[in-house]
């Protein structure tokens, strides 16, 4: 129902409602801040990650990319397959590389966790679903081809697949 102003109008009753929470690397509660990663030596300031020089870091803690590899669980995975991949790997496999490059200049959580080739295909694991797409659209872009994004909210895994 619209109020005098144009606009609509609340009920009286209050919804509660929880946050989804799909991501489990997510912390549960705050990270001390400035706090430094001990493998990766991404800094956690202001409330993300970043790359920069720790300043008199007084805090410990593990960024979720890095649990992520520990604990060999990626957020997505990226297929690549067909003939085209076969006559062109190290050009697709450099642009995959870079896509990773540019998106972890500015974004320390997105890295590839590994690729590993899988009888005629190969198989990219990242740490960030937006690296996944990101990687997908680049590849499209670049060359075309089929390219399919499904993701299983079960499992919180994005699965892309490229193929031409």
């Amino acid at each position: 129902m619209k109020n005098d102003r144009g606009s609509f109008r609340i009920g009286s009753h209050k919804q509660l409602l929880q946050e989804v929470r799909h991501d489990p690397y997510k912390p549960k509660r705050k990270i001390p801040s400035p706090a430094r990663c001990p493998d990766c030596g991404a800094v956690y300031r202001r409330g993300r990650w970043r790359w920069e020089a720790a300043p008199r870091v007084t805090a410990v803690a593990r960024c979720p990319a890095c649990l992520r590899v520990r604990d060999r669980l990626p957020a997505a995975a990226v297929t690549l397959s067909g003939r085209f991949l076969a006559s062109h790997r190290d050009e697709i496999l450099a642009r995959v590389r870079h896509c990773e490059q540019s998106e972890k200049q500015t974004h320390p959580l997105q890295r590839i966790m590994a690729i590993a080739p899988q009888g005629r295909s190969i198989r990219v694991t990242t740490t960030d679903a937006h690296l996944a797409r990101r990687i997908g659209d680049a590849l499209y872009d670049a060359y075309k081809g089929e390219l399919e994004y499904r993701y299983n909210k079960d499992d919180n895994l994005l699965r892309v697949s490229w193929s031409r």
